[in-house]
């Protein structure tokens, strides 16, 4: 579906109508892929729309731009106030975020750090990533064929735009079988993520994630679950998950940014469990959506309200 339009675009520190916000065709992250995002999500409270994360998400941001050896117009600062203003602007109660930085024209050279970095951000007013029914029945996966990138050819601790080529990868063709949603290995063949998740899987009373090592972003929201389990007295194994594990597995979810925290009903066909959400997956959803909702208190100063 087409993207719905905001009124404003943060553009290089000028907010700018939707419309008049473009760039280039030489535009050298057009060509290369030189380029690093976010994805934040700001969700509707009783005290008006708070964003989730602000702080770890720029954060990360301005690590990948380090990694990718892109120089930030604006600092982090700047980048979460312009953020609250631009969901204000455009009159958000919930929205979407997405901050963009990128090399600008000026070279087709593969090094191109002495071109200009250019910055924007948009807000978009956006559902369920994985479907509006995804949260409670789950979705259908796939081990996909496609790998996860091998630790000495991309970064994967980066959010780089071009790493995303291999996600769309993941996502086709998981689209093109039938099913929501792929699921990638790592270079060595153990589990790693989704086309554009995180995925933990419940075991025999454990709960257990793919290590920073296997080649996975380093989620926000993983962390948040991370923390979550543990509180509730559960022991979290961050370490390597071999793909049969998927199939004897009494619960999976994914956990994102978009995806929010969504169960997996099967894998390669062969049913998760019961076949339904389970219990473990929804006592987090609950605890989650509680928070993000402001039905709960926010105990961990998760939030980072709108209009205060």
């Amino acid at each position: 579906m087409p993207l719905p339009k905001s009124q404003w675009i943060w553009f290089n520190g000028e907010y700018v109508p939707w419309d008049e916000a473009n760039v280039h065709v030489s535009t050298h992250a057009l060509h290369y892929g030189s380029s690093v995002f976010e994805g934040i999500r700001a969700y509707e409270t009783p005290q008006g729309p708070a964003v989730l994360g602000l702080k770890p998400h720029v954060q990360r941001l301005f690590d990948s731009c380090r990694m990718l050896r892109l120089d930030p117009p604006h600092t982090p600062e700047e980048v979460e106030a312009a953020i609250l203003e631009l969901v204000r602007r455009n009159g958000h109660s919930s929205c979407y975020i997405r901050p963009l930085v990128f090399r600008s024209s000026g070279t087709f050279s593969l090094d191109a750090r002495a071109v200009p970095t250019e910055m924007v951000i948009l807000t978009i007013e956006w559902g369920r990533y994985l479907g509006a029914e995804a949260i409670e029945n789950g979705v259908d996966v796939m081990v996909s064929s496609w790998r996860r990138i091998a630790p000495d050819t991309f970064m994967a601790m980066a959010k780089v735009g071009g790493n995303y080529v291999n996600s769309q990868l993941i996502a086709m063709e998981a689209k093109d079988n039938g099913f929501v949603e792929g699921i990638a290995l790592d270079a060595h063949g153990f589990v790693s993520e989704g086309s554009g998740e995180n995925i933990f899987v419940v075991y025999r009373g454990e709960i257990y994630t793919p290590p920073i090592g296997g080649s996975i972003l380093m989620g926000v929201n993983r962390s948040y679950v991370i923390t979550l389990a543990k509180d509730m007295g559960y022991t979290v194994r961050e370490q390597m998950i071999p793909r049969e594990m998927l199939y004897v597995a009494d619960e999976i979810f994914f956990t994102g940014t978009a995806a929010e925290i969504t169960p997996v009903r099967s894998v390669d066909r062969i049913p998760v469990g019961t076949g339904t959400r389970g219990p473990v997956t929804r006592q987090l959803q609950e605890a989650f959506f509680g928070i993000v909702s402001g039905k709960q208190p926010d105990r961990y100063g998760w939030l980072t309200p709108v209009n205060a």
